[in-house]
């Protein structure tokens, strides 16, 4: 395309760049999610293995307290559902964000008149 791009144009790309850059760091945060509640299951799934009687250690800072099991795999339980419910409000906020890249992406092609033009 030849010349300056006019002012919609720029700002539909401007706006695109923005939701992409949304997308991104929704993307990596949900990763890094996934990966505790991955770690949170392992830990809950050692728990069980393990009786009654041993001696648990958790994670205080940089300490490692001596602790009942019962108390940490509660712990574990609630840090879980709080990681869950994060994970699932990640999920909804892509899938706005998704719906409103696509919005964009149309909006922009209508404008530059370009129907076969991906803007990815």
């Amino acid at each position: 395309m030849s010349g300056e791009l006019p002012p919609q144009v720029q700002n539909q790309i401007a706006q695109l760049q923005q939701v992409q850059q949304q997308a991104q760091a929704l993307a990596q945060q949900k990763n890094q999610l996934e990966i505790m509640v991955k770690e949170s299951d392992m830990a809950l799934g050692e728990l069980e293995k393990i009786n009654e009687d041993v001696t648990v250690f958790k994670n205080i800072g940089n300490l490692m307290i001596k602790a009942e099991k019962g108390t940490v795999v509660e712990d574990l339980k609630e840090k879980k559902e709080t990681l869950d419910l994060r994970l699932q409000t990640i999920v909804r906020q892509e899938e706005r964000i998704h719906k409103r890249f696509t919005q964009l992406q149309e909006q922009l092609k209508t404008s530059v008149g370009s129907p076969g033009m991906h803007a990815e």
